[in-house]
């Protein structure tokens, strides 16, 4: 791809046609070179598909093309030739082809309603527009219709239709109150898809007569309105609740077809009470993720572009306590045509090939055709370098009159595609675009790009050469692009030169010469140092650079990579930044940065701002670098280093470190060599053979590390033999027959001379062998092969360089692979210690067929069978080890009562031998564990039910099963224990001959031959005796009750109040209580604590005739009351009646209101002889009320009000508030808030449309006409 330079934005546009090219000839965007090209037309600017204009205003049908000569423009209407000098309210734009249509002057939009395309033409073919439908928008009025009240029971579902005039484009309906607040909509009352309002049950609150639909024309901007409906709420009959219902859909299933790419939108609205839940799923597959929202209280499924995946059935549930109801709508996506390959303009030289390519998708397939110009394929004049092949136009050998202009026409049923793209035949010389002489600068070792832009038809072929005679240039030191740059990746100083660039074509041939000049990098070779200053004082940073002579340097200093502060404290120079007076803001990290027009370089450095010490101050830092290292006394194994310390700043130097470099093996890395004490300046240090050491001092204080010091001269110490030899030597075959021998490598520094290598050894321990060697480079693993398996062989690696060997090694143990061993154990014997463990015990296997280090043994265990359940399952294998040369082995957490096998194997570190023989043995018996489960059900006065569930485990053969019981009392005492024996085949048992109203607790457990297992615990309680009459004991044995009990319960009532009485046996100490309320009433029990232990009460402040029911319980006995006693208050007496009047102080109190009264006429009398008014008086004349409005006469309404008989939307004045605007104060959801901000008025016909002045003229004084008010719904135009 050719390297695309940027145009001006005035001449972007006559490089459309190369945004798309598609052939072996590329066309730069060069504005000069596409000044001087044909070009065919090519559209760039047109009307949708589908314009729908305001028939208020001129329609404007745009197009737009460019081409080169500029194309000419005509139009078709409906098919035809539309001529526009015929229609005087037509015109077209100057050098354009976009139709003004005048409708402000007396043209009407209705006329020019039809199909309209526009056809751009120049000498190289004809671009074509789509075929574009204007149509006007249309806003019309509801139709009349007599609206009756709606009547509905409460709890019944509702639907508030509001059947919107038809309109274009639709309406958006909402609703809205008399006093133009939006409605509230929740789970239980919203809007359908339709339009209509939904209840999916109705409330008292519903009931109200200004449900009032609006319809919203945006095109227009005008709003309709539906007349008010009455909504009135009965409740003539108990409300019950209700199934769900669906009120839309309608039916079980449904049906619904959506096209590609739009917006699914799919609704269930339910009635039921209480109001149903909607939930959504789609059958066979999950909701899409990321493209599924929820609306309308999840009543509306919105699933944004969709695909042909998106096809099935979706099914809503509406769901509340009494059941559900679904409905399945079934979803298929269709496709309008879609590109999968577009076609795509294509520049050709003469006697080239091209193709092209026009591929739609679509459901169903659409359909492609072609035109050429604008006209059939079919029809068009013929064109041998053409051949139509489907969707794809081949071209051979084409000639510069097959340049022209192809559409591409894909369409279904759901809608079309056009596509123009050209086919233009060029034949140019060739023509360099890159300026002549052009200088390029770059910085030494970088790469340098020489560009040579070139075009031509057919292609040039491009040439470079250094100088103006120079030879071609070839080689790897330079790369060439197809755009014609020359690219050198790494720029030396003598890359500098002029470069010629040559372009050829059979029309023609053409150079042009570029300048390269490489520049030396910029540096910084003082760069600033970190400085620890005390505040108040003055620190500076330097940064001195050395750069390219011919580039001028620009020097800028950041802090904490922003601008410096603007303060007068700091001078910035001209290599330095001084900071006087310095604060602790200073802190931070300074940057010094230096640009040049080519490159650009950085240093920083961090300031540290300390506080001032006292008086005299004393500055603190850390210790200058040590200076002047000095070697002497240069031996083949040390060196004397001396220096002389540095400032150390107020903190003594505690001590030095010595590091080194070791220039010839580990260039740039430093060692640590050793640290001396602070007042030691010489060490003699122990050197290394053939190393090439530099050495460096660091001082150190309490503060920190100084910088280090300059490196010392360089000492290469002379060659020796290896000093030592690799340590960490091992062997361990990876393989039965080999030996990987493995070591650690010598470092560099250790080799102690040039070419390290190791000798490896080894031979067979116990056997007389000799020594095997192989001397190998400097590696760390040797492989010795064909070796027996498991053998001990002695190893040992020598290390050597070219001067020698290292001393002899020391010689390793290793072994060579091991292999898995070969038997298995014997005499594998178990012994049962008891019902959950075994002890197993094993001969061991010959080491020598164990072929590797033994490991251990492995004993695998398995249950075979439950002995007691005669049952086998799932056999789950367990395995234990045992480490290290043991026979024997403890296998805990067994079952019992059962059968296990096992078998046992010998490991070592290459795996597992083979099994022994399988070993059966069996478990005894055991105690079972606790019964499943105890229920205890059906309490009577004297018995309670038991059932149990038998043990999971039983552990062995069932018995028999034990229950124990006994009594506890209010205070948690218990009684005697009575035991038991069941069955074991029993698994329910009725207890009794119990007390009534006793608490018992029971005890159960099962037992085998064993003994017994871990017990169940569960307590119960046995009913009240409701007839307070103890029962006789039945049967030997029988525990007495332990229980108090109340009984004789009696009532004296009065006229508000009833003396209640019981008798009590049990505990002392009992704290009563009394519960009361009225006979019959399903409120909660009323309850009186009885004071002290008592057994009478009286019960307050009762209502005379009226039943009453009553019961005493006791204070902490879970569930212990009386029995219940009905008794019933006397009737109201007639109380002795007093005679007011006579009452002392109704007399004082009539006396009192009298005075008032004549002092309240005396100062109203003095007011009216003076002539004042009243303040109130003053006020209403100042201030006449807004809300009080005259009746008219002719209709009986005030004010303006209108009844809707004319069927008019809303006129001027109605239904406004009492001070006749809107305040959007009033109210989070007003009208006002869905405006866009454009006054509106209602017109004769009772139309909203945006163009209100909101104007106010002055009230008239007697108030009986309508002043002109700002409308409530000046900004109702945009309501959404």
């Amino acid at each position: 791809m050719m390297k695309k330079r940027s145009i001006s934005a005035s001449k972007a546009s006559l490089v459309l046609f190369l945004c798309q090219v598609i052939s072996a000839l590329d066309v730069p965007l060069d504005s000069k070179l596409l000044e001087e090209l044909s070009q065919p037309p090519t559209i760039t600017q047109q009307s949708p598909k589908d314009y729908i204009v305001d028939p208020r205003e001129n329609i404007v049908i745009q197009c737009e093309a460019k081409g080169k000569p500029p194309p000419s423009f005509s139009w078709t209407r409906n098919g035809t030739h539309f001529d526009i000098d015929k229609d005087a309210q037509v015109t077209m734009k100057p050098n354009s082809g976009t139709l003004v249509i005048n409708i402000m002057n007396g043209g009407k939009a209705e006329v020019y309603e039809g199909v309209y395309q526009c056809t751009a033409r120049n000498e190289r073919g004809a671009a074509i527009s789509n075929n574009i439908v204007i149509r006007s928008s249309r806003s019309p009025l509801w139709t009349k219709e007599k609206l009756e009240p709606n009547h509905v029971q409460e709890g019944d579902s509702l639907v508030l239709h509001c059947r919107p005039p038809v309109g274009l484009p639709p309406p958006i309906i909402f609703w809205m109150d008399n006093a133009f607040q939006r409605l509230p909509q929740s789970e239980r009352v919203s809007q359908g898809l339709n339009g209509d309002l939904y209840f999916s049950n109705v409330q008292p609150e519903d009931t109200r007569e200004d449900y009032i639909c609006y319809a919203r024309f945006n095109h227009t901007q005008t709003i309709q309105q539906k007349q008010p409906i009455s909504v009135k709420v009965f409740s003539t009959k108990p409300v019950t609740e209700k199934q769900p219902i669906l009120l839309t859909p309608t039916g079980s299933t449904s049906t619904k077809v959506e096209l590609r790419g739009n917006v699914l939108l799919l609704e269930c609205i339910a009635a039921g009470l209480p109001t149903p839940v909607i939930r959504w799923i789609k059958e066979g597959g999950e909701l899409p993720a990321n493209r599924t929202f929820f609306e309308n209280f999840k009543k509306t499924l919105k699933i944004i572009d969709v695909s042909e995946a998106d096809s099935g059935n979706y099914k809503c549930v509406a769901r509340n306590i009494l059941g559900s109801v679904h409905h399945v709508i079934s979803v298929t996506v269709k496709a309008a045509p879609y590109w999968i390959t577009a076609p795509r303009n294509l520049v050709l030289s003469p006697g080239e090939d091209g193709t092209l390519i026009c591929r739609a998708n679509g459901n169903p397939k659409p359909n492609i055709s072609w035109l050429a110009n604008g006209v059939p394929i079919a029809i068009a004049p013929e064109d041998p370098s053409r051949k139509v092949d489907g969707d794809t136009i081949i071209f051979s050998h084409v000639q510069e009159r097959s340049s022209a202009v192809y559409q591409c026409n894909a369409s279904n049923e759901y809608g079309y595609l056009l596509a123009n793209a050209f086919v233009n035949v060029l034949a140019e010389p060739p023509r360099i675009l890159t300026p002549a002489n052009k200088l390029y600068q770059v910085i030494a070792d970088s790469p340098a790009l020489l560009d040579c832009a070139y075009f031509g038809s057919p292609k040039p072929e491009v040439e470079w050469f250094k100088g103006v005679k120079g030879s071609i240039l070839r080689g790897n030191e330079y790369i060439f692009h197809d755009n014609g740059t020359l690219e050198i990746p790494v720029a030396q100083k003598d890359s500098t030169g002029t470069y010629t660039c040559v372009a050829r074509n059979e029309l023609g041939k053409i150079q042009n010469e570029v300048q390269l000049e490489v520049k030396d990098p910029t540096m910084i070779i003082k760069q600033p140092e970190y400085k620890v200053i005390q505040r108040y004082g003055q620190v500076s940073f330097e940064c001195i650079i050395k750069h390219d002579s011919t580039l001028l340097p620009t020097v800028m200093w950041l802090k904490d990579n922003d601008e410096l502060p603007d303060d007068e404290r700091f001078l910035v120079g001209k290599d330095n930044l001084t900071i006087m007076n310095v604060t602790d803001k200073d802190d931070g990290t300074y940057t010094c940065i230096v640009n040049t027009t080519l490159d650009s370089v950085s240093a920083s450095a961090v300031l540290t701002v300390v506080a001032a010490p006292p008086t005299p101050a004393i500055i603190y830092a850390r210790p200058n670098p040590p200076f002047d290292l000095e070697l002497t006394g240069q031996l083949e194994r040390s060196v004397e280093l001396s220096w002389i310390p540095g400032d150390e700043n107020n903190s003594p130097i505690t001590n030095f470190v010595i590091e080194y470099e070791d220039g010839l093996h580990e260039p740039g890395v430093w060692h640590y060599q050793t640290e001396v004490p602070g007042t030691q300046t010489t060490v003699q240090l122990k050197l290394s053979p053939y190393v090439n050491y530099s050495f460096r001092v660091i001082a150190v204080n309490e503060i920190g590390r100084s910088q280090p010091s300059e490196p010392s001269e360089q000492y290469l110490t002379k060659s020796a033999n290896p000093d030592e030899n690799p340590s960490n030597v091992q062997g361990i075959g990876s393989e039965p027959d080999n030996l990987v021998i493995t070591w650690e490598s010598l470092k560099g520094f250790q080799s102690n001379g040039p070419g390290l290598q190791y000798k490896v050894s080894w031979r067979q321990k116990d056997v007389d062998d000799e020594w095997t060697s192989v001397i190998v480079a400097n590696v760390s693993k040797y492989i010795v092969s064909g070796t027996p398996t498991f053998v001990p062989y002695e190893i040992k690696v020598q290390a050597l360089n070219d001067l020698g060997y290292a001393p002899e090694p020391s010689e390793v143990i290793g072994h060579s692979g091991e292999d898995l061993p070969m038997v298995a154990p014997g005499n594998v014997q178990v012994h049962v210690i008891n019902s959950t463990l075994a002890k197993v015990h094993w001969d061991p296997v010959p080491l020598k067929t164990v072929r590797g280090h033994l490991q251990g043994y492995k004993v695998y265990y398995w249950k075979v069978q439950n002995l007691s359940r005669r049952s086998r399952r799932h056999v789950e294998k367990k395995i234990l080890t045992f480490r290290g040369n043991k026979t024997f082995g403890m296998l805990p957490g067994l079952e019992p009562y059962s059968s296990y096998k096992l078998n046992v194997r010998v490991v070592n570190g290459k795996g597992e031998g083979p099994a022994s023989p399988d070993k059966v043995f069996k478990t005894p018996e055991g105690v079972p564990s606790s019964p499943s489960f105890l229920k205890i059900t059906n309490p009577t006065l004297d018995s309670l039910t038991l059932e149990w569930g038998s043990p999971t485990h039983p552990n062995g053969v069932l018995t028999s099963y034990i229950l124990k019981f006994q009594p506890i009392n209010n205070t948690h005492e218990l009684g005697p224990l009575v035991e038991i024996r069941i069955p074991a085949n029993e698994s329910s048992l009725i207890l009794k001959n119990l007390n009534y109203s006793t608490r018992y607790k029971f005890y159960f457990n099962a037992q085998t031959s064993v003994g017994s297992g871990s017990q169940i615990t569960e307590e119960a309680v046995t009913i009240m005796d409701e007839a307070g009459i103890l029962r006789p004991a039945v049967g030997a044995g029988k525990v007495q009750p332990l229980y108090p009990r109340i009984r004789n319960v009696t009532t004296a009532a009065a006229e508000t109040y009833a003396n209640i009485s019981w008798e009590y046996e049990g505990p002392d100490h009992a704290n009563f209580y009394v519960e009361y309320g009225v006979a019959g009433s399903k409120e909660d029990w009323k309850k009186e604590i009885v004071n002290g232990s008592r057994s009478f009460f009286v019960l307050k402040g009762l209502t005379p005739g009226t039943a009453y029911k009553v019961r005493v319980g006791a204070e902490g006995l879970s569930g212990f009351r009386s029995s219940e006693d009905v008794f019933e208050t006397g009737p109201a007496m007639a109380s002795r009646q007093v005679d007011i009047a006579t009452q002392g102080w109704f007399i004082g109190l009539m006396c009192a209101v009298a005075l008032l009264i004549l002092i309240l006429l005396i100062v109203c009398f003095i007011r009216r002889n003076k002539g004042g008014k009243y303040p109130v008086k003053e006020k209403e004349d100042a201030h006449a009320d807004p809300e009080i409005q005259p009746m008219k006469e002719d209709d009986g309404t005030f004010g303006e009000y209108s009844d809707a008989e004319d069927h008019k939307p809303l006129k001027k004045g109605s239904r406004t508030p009492s001070d006749r605007t809107v305040k959007k104060e009033d109210s989070d959801d007003s009208l006002v808030d869905y405006g866009e901000g454009v006054n509106g008025q209602f017109n004769e016909d009772g139309s909203f449309i945006g163009q209100y002045s909101g104007k106010k003229e002055k009230e008239p004084a007697e108030g009986n006409e309508s002043s002109e008010a700002p409308s409530p719904v000046n900004a109702m135009n945009s309501f959404v």
